[in-house]
């Protein structure tokens, strides 16, 4: 999170007096690529060395002179191809990061072929089909490897379809001209356009009318990449600028855009299965005053009727914003389990905020890190001292072999069942690292930490009772008989409230402190000798820094954050690893909280991610504005981690995170907001508050949106258990449903919800329609069972503030409980009813996956997974089914039995309408195969 003033503070320290000399880029023209030899085939691959072919250019650093390339067809769909140092020292992603895979298949059976020129070397991938279409052609323009600076170029056809190379929040469709984007990890407040923000994702997509591909950069330095048409020819290209690292391309085949994002799912892993309660309704605010406004925030949503599942608490229960520490007068340990309590009795669930950074103070957390040496340092030994939210902080090294022992060992005492605080889940943040109220060089953080952490508000007892509520919500708090035994602090825990002066350096015990030795050795992958590791000649355009061209020769890539030359005890350079920073912490994170709660499926947001992230974490959209074009944003958003980087839970901040929001766009984005996988309220300390239930449109809309996402929980729940078995997106854009349509290739503000529901919001403030473009398919709205045909762009009229405008594909079957209920505790225990919404062949199919909700591994006999098919009246079901009885099917509803198909629609004269739907009650069991007439 970032206050309003904070997005002025940017801007580097003594910028002219780091200045160096610029360098000019025109030796770029001079570079004279590389030549190949020694070439050998196998049948999975080949082999090659790569010379400079001519007098080193030296653009931005020193020409490598010698290069191995490597090409393995890793499977019939993947195609892997790594250029690389001859010495093995370039720094590359370790694989404790970024598994790697040892696959290989035969070249033959490849859908891809590697093709390449010797002199100058380029190479090319193409389609093994018949068609020979390249994919991929660094023809255009030389390599140029160097030890600060990569480039390769590959054409691209006119007008290219493009998506991903996140995180941005630029539309959906890549913008094709003058284009960059900047992979470097920032604190990016207001997720601004035409920026670098808090992940890096360099893989994208392409979709062509001959079919999509994929290409995956495999690389965690800060880069440019360029989408741009040559001046000269007018021809279209990518561009990969890099600050170094090496080239590990993987390509995709697909040919279907779904296709890639399995592909790119079997590498890079899969999306992390949540808990079934992470899928209810969040609700969360930076600047509640203490425990009793939490508490009264829990009480307010039950009486106005608006279903709550999860608490959440920002850093405002912290004692002065240092992590594993809770303020003693505004949220004492008493209070705190007071509530987490009430929460749990209730079926409900507490979730709390946790930042990397850790107060450089005099208290057990930072003595404890010390100790075990599990910090980041300095050349001289000492810690790397940044500033945060609780004034000088320290960061974890998470490369320290001590850090996981650490980190764990905080999480079990500070979040200890029986003696802390219990949380159900966990949220991480300012992890880019985020370093904000220190401009580089950061030299004098106690000067830069004046105003940190800001102050606290005022200390008071309960205004009111809160009814049903513990004592410690109630006016005169409690006395020693009254208060729960749960609620008490014990002996074990009092050094959660241990207090120090922030404003001056701790006295503290760095004996503990050791770096190891960092002599670069040849072969071990963790980066050239001699580089510069503050000042790279190529400046990326990292908008952290007060002008992009300060990104070279001023140091602003270290600006806002850690250091770029701050070494990991392992011998890594935070020039190489920094946007890998919180997707290290997310690792750490999840293997606390499996710690903590054994067997339990942790589910973890947070900010920062990398590529490959999504299989353990799911991902909040960032510090967003009250604004309807971030509203808009959030859409897109959400897509790309969803349907390209491998993600299931991602959401936006509902109504907006900084800024006042309006009672209609608070409605609208309550409503859009249940259809995000991650569903959560959430603003900025110092605007008014919005709580759905503060206006009577808001909370209509919500009512009515949450019914809605609740009855269809099991659905969404069945969409990611199959995006975690095979990478299939639960949530995706238009066209990856209907890909030969050119239509819907930039279509980004209708999405599907799961395989069989689209969500079409309303997008403009004061509007009540919306134009839909629907691909050619037969739908039907979700309100009235009204078929809808497609082919056509259709208008959803006079939708009121309080309703999102949803179709139901045709063909899909959508189970869903025939009931809401306040908690998903309670969810559970409704019958099923059966959407059947046919198709031209009055047939529809689809799936339903139960099991625990909970569970990491599930017991024998307890999941069931079974397939729905019906066609001709008859509704069959088949698959794995539990040994525990389950709600049973109650009611069966078909739609489209008189409707029109395509033949039909194709004529503008016919009806529409029709006998819209038929419903049956039936008594079904779910615990066995089965065939039924309807």
């Amino acid at each position: 999170m970032r206050l309003w003033g904070s997005l002025l503070l940017s801007g580097l320290a003594s910028g002219a007096a780091l200045s160096r000399r610029d360098s000019s880029n025109g030796a770029l023209d001079k570079c004279p690529g590389y030549e190949a030899s020694d070439v050998k085939t196998t049948d999975t691959g080949l082999t090659a060395k790569l010379s400079l072919a001519g007098k080193p250019c030296n653009a931005y650093g020193d020409d490598l002179k010698d290069l191995l390339l490597e090409v393995t067809y890793e499977t019939d769909n993947r195609l892997h191809v790594k250029i690389q140092d001859a010495g093995n020292q370039v720094y590359q992603v370790p694989e404790s990061v970024f598994p790697r895979s040892s696959a290989t298949t035969q070249a033959s059976a490849s859908h891809l072929r590697f093709q390449h020129t010797a002199s100058p070397f380029s190479f090319n991938v193409t389609r093994r089909d018949g068609t020979g279409e390249a994919l991929f052609d660094t023809s255009a323009a030389s390599l140029v490897f160097e030890t600060q600076y990569l480039r390769l170029r590959t054409a691209l056809p006119a007008d290219p379809y493009l998506y991903g190379l996140g995180e941005h929040s630029d539309p959906f469709r890549l913008n094709t001209t003058a284009y960059v984007r900047t992979l470097w990890n920032q604190d990016s407040f207001g997720i601004p356009n035409g920026a670098n923000l808090y992940g890096a994702h360099p893989f994208y997509l392409e979709q062509r009318p001959s079919g999509a591909h994929g290409v995956l950069l495999l690389n965690s330095n800060g880069m440019d990449i360029l989408i741009d048409k040559d001046a000269a020819t007018g021809r279209q290209h990518l561009e990969y600028n890099t600050l170094g690292g090496v080239l590990d391309l993987y390509f995709f085949a697909g040919p279907k855009p779904a296709d890639v994002a399995r592909q790119y799912g079997q590498l890079a892993g899969t999306p992390a299965m949540p808990p079934y309660w992470g899928l209810g309704y969040h609700n969360c605010r930076y600047g509640y005053q203490d425990a009793f406004e939490v508490a009264e925030v829990v009480h307010n949503y039950s009486a106005a009727g608006i279903p709550l599942e999860t608490m959440w608490t920002d850093i405002d229960y912290m004692d002065r914003r240092r992590v594993f520490s809770l303020d003693p007068e505004r949220y004492p340990l008493g209070s705190m389990r007071a509530l987490v309590g009430h929460l749990h009795e209730h079926d409900q669930h507490y979730v709390v905020m946790v930042d990397p950074a850790v107060a450089y103070q005099d208290y057990a957390p930072l003595h404890r890190g010390i100790e075990q040496n599990a910090f980041l340092l300095r050349a001289n030994g000492s810690a790397w001292l940044g500033v945060v939210w609780p004034g000088v902080t320290v960061f974890p090294d998470w490369f320290a072999e001590t850090v996981d022992a650490y980190w764990t060992n905080e999480f079990k005492l500070f979040f200890d069942k029986d003696a802390g605080v219990d949380i159900d889940a966990l949220w991480i943040d300012m992890n880019e690292p985020s370093n904000f109220p220190c401009n580089f060089p950061c030299d004098d953080p106690f000067a830069a930490a004046k105003g940190y952490p800001p102050p606290a508000p005022p200390v008071r007892a309960p205004p009111r009772s809160l009814p049903g509520w513990p004592c410690e919500f109630q006016v005169g708090g409690c006395t020693s008989s009254k208060r729960r035994a749960s609620s008490s602090p014990s002996s074990s825990s009092s050094d959660l409230f241990e207090t120090s002066n922030p404003n001056i350096a701790p006295s503290v015990n760095t004996d503990a402190l050791v770096l190891p030795a960092r002599a670069a050795a040849a072969g071990d992958q963790k980066g050239l000798p001699g580089r510069d590791l503050l000042y790279p000649k190529y400046a990326i355009h990292n908008k952290a820094a007060y002008r992009d061209d300060w990104n070279g020769d001023k140091g602003g890539i270290s600006n806002h954050t850690v250091n770029t030359d701050v070494m990991h005890q392992n011998g890594l350079a935070m020039y190489d690893t920094h946007n890998m920073y919180g997707s290290l912490m997310s690792v750490a994170s999840r293997r606390a909280m499996l710690a903590r709660r054994p067997g339990l499926r942790p589910l973890i947001i947070t900010r920062s991610t990398f590529a490959g992230a999504g299989s353990k974490v799911g991902h909040w959209l960032g510090d967003n504005l009250s604004t309807w074009q971030k509203y808009r944003e959030s859409i897109r958003g959400m897509l790309a981690f969803t349907a390209l980087f491998q993600f299931g839970m991602v959401g936006s901040d509902v109504c907006g995170f900084a800024g006042a929001t309006t009672e209609e766009l608070c409605a609208r984005w309550a409503a859009l907001g249940a259809f995000y996988s991650f569903y959560r309220n959430h603003n900025e300390y110092g605007t008014p508050g919005q709580e759905f239930y503060r206006w009577p449109k808001v909370a209509e809309s919500a009512r009515k949106a949450i019914d809605i996402r609740y009855r269809l929980m099991d659905y969404f729940y069945t969409a990611l258990r199959r995006a975690g078995e095979d990478g299939t997106p639960s949530v995706a854009p238009v066209f990856y449903h209907y890909p030969d349509d050119e239509a819907a290739w930039a279509l980004e503000l209708q999405y599907f919800y799961g395989p069989g529901v689209m969500v079409a919001p309303v997008t403009e403030e004061g509007a009540t329609s919306v134009d839909v473009y629907l691909p050619a398919d037969n739908y039907y709205d979700w309100y009235t069972h009204k078929v809808v045909h497609g082919g056509r762009t259709h208008t959803f009229a006079d939708v009121d503030v309080t309703t999102i405008p949803l179709l139901i594909k045709a063909g899909v079957v959508i189970p869903l409980r025939a009931q809401s209920a306040n908690t998903t505790t309670e969810l559970r225990k409704q019958d099923f009813e059966l959407l059947i919404p046919l198709d031209e062949n009055k047939a529809a199919a689809g799936e339903l996956y139960v099991d625990d909700g909970v569970s990491v591994e599930q017991k024998k006999g307890g999941v069931t997974d079974i397939k729905f098919s019906y066609s001709k009246g008859e509704l069959s079901i088949s698959g794995t089914f539990a040994v525990d009885a389950l709600p049973r099917i109650t009611k069966v509803t078909i739609l489209g039995e008189d409707c029109k198909t395509k033949k039909a629609a194709a004529d503008k004269s016919a009806s529409e309408d029709g006998k819209r739907s038929r419903s049956v009650k039936v008594d079904i069991s779910l615990n066995e195969a089965s065939t039924h007439k309807i």
